[in-house]
């Protein structure tokens, strides 16, 4: 349920990041209502992601996957120029992504400092 959450959180900023592009600078009331509902529900179901996610790897794969699909909601929907250097861009921000996560899933080394407590 939880990767559900980080989906849904990822969704949902995409959504406010086009509301955004759409408001034109908060002229136009329909998507800058959008913009802070779509935002707020992010925020909401990252929140309920890192009730079990490291804060590391659910942040990451929000703001990666986010840059990743809104990317491609410019080339797609706002003509945004696509370029061998973008493209490459992008596979590193997935490679990275990931990586987080076959880290975070799979055998590691010995973190550098884990204390268990916040100070």
């Amino acid at each position: 349920m939880n990767w559900v959450f980080l989906c849904l959180a990822i969704l949902f900023e995409v959504a406010g990041t086009v509301s955004m592009k759409l408001s034109s600078g908060f002229t136009k009331l329909t998507p800058s209502v959008l913009l802070i509902f779509f935002y707020g529900g992010s925020l909401f179901f990252l929140t309920l992601t890192l009730k079990s996610f490291d804060v590391s790897v659910a942040y990451a794969v929000w703001s990666g996957m986010g840059i990743v699909l809104i990317t491609v909601v410019g080339f797609l929907f706002f003509q945004e120029n696509v370029s061998v250097m973008k493209l490459i861009s992008i596979g590193l921000i997935i490679g990275g992504v990931v990586s987080l996560n076959l880290i975070d899933h799979g055998a590691q080394s010995e973190p550098i400092h884990k204390s268990g407590q916040y100070k």
